[in-house]
């Protein structure tokens, strides 16, 4: 039994449901809402490799790397994808990313409650001693949103991968550690009580 298993998580705005090969025409239609795989700093799967991208999750489940389908809850509506993966189990620290959602969705509450379901889950019933958030230098977008959650910057990982295209990525690395859960969480409840009267559709 590996420390992370598979496990719905359910809030007000989304659910989250373990990842399986279902989902791969609703992830298709997801991600053509926005077409985030042009953007080159970003990992996001194009319609055509979601078959294999979903294929790819499921396998890596078996090592506790768990990955989920992200579903609005009010129309049912698969709108993306997040994960723990990298997952140190002797440690007890997952990394927290692969995450992507239809441009719809996006700063509606998804996000937030999304990583806030993952996180009270992996400290609270997991007893996780930090999690951490990886992401290319130049995605702005998702740096703010980490930094927004609460994380913290560790440092950045210059030259530390190479991207489709041939670029060399820096990584900038965040987490969040044990103790400062409880900080952390009182943030993201008083964020989703703006949300929660207003869930999208």
């Amino acid at each position: 039994m590996s420390w992370l298993e598979p496990v719905e998580l359910k809030g007000a705005i989304v659910t989250l449901a373990p990842l399986g090969m279902d989902h791969v025409e609703p992830l298709k239609a997801a991600v053509q809402d926005g077409e985030f795989w042009k953007l080159w700093f970003a990992k996001v799967p194009s319609p055509e490799q979601m078959k294999n991208y979903v294929m790819y999750a499921i396998e890596d489940a078996a090592k506790g790397n768990i990955a989920f389908a992200v579903r609005l809850n009010k129309t049912n509506r698969i709108v993306g994808t997040t994960r723990f993966y990298n997952v140190d189990e002797l440690n007890r620290r997952p990394m927290l990313g692969y995450t992507w959602y239809a441009k719809s969705v996006c700063k509606t509450g998804v996000n937030s409650e999304s990583k806030f379901l993952l996180l009270q889950h992996v400290f609270e019933q997991r007893n996780a001693i930090a999690v951490e958030f990886r992401t290319h230098y130049f995605n702005h977008v998702s740096r703010i949103s980490i930094e927004r959650l609460g994380a913290k910057q560790d440092g950045i990982l210059r030259s530390h991968q190479r991207m489709p295209d041939g670029s060399i990525r820096d990584t900038v690395v965040y987490s969040i550690l044990q103790h400062e859960w409880p900080a952390v969480k009182n943030n993201l409840l008083n964020r989703l009580a703006n949300y929660c009267h207003a869930a999208p559709e």
